[in-house]
């Protein structure tokens, strides 16, 4: 183990003795990082209780921390997947998240969650109907797909298939993604489900394809460092196989609501507050995970 990896290692599970339930802090790295992001998840958008409003504010946070660019986790929007949406109230909400996600020029690289999808347009020829209308709201090259940046292999899963996982097609192309980099490029995957997951033993939400997933990230262990993702507005971190899973808290909290009577404060979901991530990363494939939570009133 370096040295780094080591003191990194030993700082955090120190800190996650004393802090809160739920927040991570990451310890100073001795060199610089040659990249810096923001991972937002779980927004949830709309247009009522003066949610634009508080989200552009949250927003201005993220910026502050000057990020490269940012990875949307996915629910981008509140929701187009329940059986009574209407066209109208999808349109409306996609509006909204244009206007919020514009108060930035930062490249945003999203995934596909759950609750952005529109299910129920009247037939599957409609321009409107599933993923490919939100690929296209979203502005990403496919529902799936994988960029780079400063040595850096990003990948995007949409687990939005039967069971949560990924379909045969993505499959394929996933593995052959990986057999493609050359040993040690170092990885970052983002999905809205968590792959591996702490809270899912009570929460549930976890991709059902973990097992083979698990093993391709076995063979390329000099590759994959990182698993973004979202989708349970609860914070955990899991680590298996040399692989770090950081499935970061919702940028909603509890919906933008105040919260039920066994959430630990006003707006946290469970004991998470409602947040963002900033993640290091080096280019040595090691990196940093730190979850800040905003205030309690946003």
């Amino acid at each position: 183990m370096k040295r780094r990896e080591f003191i990194k290692s030993n700082s955090i599970a120190g800190a996650l003795a004393v802090l809160p339930a739920g927040i991570v802090l990451a310890d100073t790295a001795v060199s610089k990082p040659i990249l810096t992001l923001a991972h937002i998840t779980d927004v949830h958008i709309r247009g009522n209780e003066n949610i634009p409003d508080r989200a552009s504010k949250c927003l201005s946070k993220v910026l502050k921390h000057q990020p490269d660019f940012i990875l949307n986790g996915g629910d981008s929007i509140h929701d187009a997947s329940y059986d009574n949406v209407t066209r109208e109230q999808v349109i409306a909400q996609w509006e909204t998240w244009d206007k919020f996600i514009a108060a930035t020029n930062l490249n945003v690289y999203s995934c596909i969650g759950n609750h952005d999808p529109w299910w129920k347009a009247p037939d599957k020829t409609d321009d409107m109907y599933g993923i490919r209308y939100v690929v296209k709201r979203l502005k990403i090259p496919n529902r799936y797909y994988s960029f780079e940046k400063a040595g850096w292999h990003f990948i995007v899963l949409d687990g939005n298939n039967d069971g949560i996982k990924l379909d045969p097609e993505q499959m394929a192309w996933l593995k052959k993604d990986l057999d493609n980099l050359k040993y040690g490029t170092p990885i970052l995957i983002m999905s809205h489900y968590p792959i591996l997951t702490v809270t899912g033993t009570w929460e549930g939400g976890q991709h059902s394809d973990h097992k083979e997933l698990k093993s391709i990230f076995f063979k390329h262990r000099d590759k994959v460092k990182v698993c973004l993702s979202g989708h349970q507005h609860l914070l955990d971190r899991a680590w298996y196989n040399g692989v770090e899973y950081y499935c970061n808290g919702a940028m909603s909290g509890f919906w933008w609501g105040k919260g039920d009577e066994k959430s630990a404060a006003g707006y946290y979901y469970q004991e998470t507050p409602p947040g963002y991530a900033i993640l290091k990363l080096y280019p040595d494939g090691s990196h940093e995970n730190k979850y800040i939570p905003f205030d309690h009133q946003i």
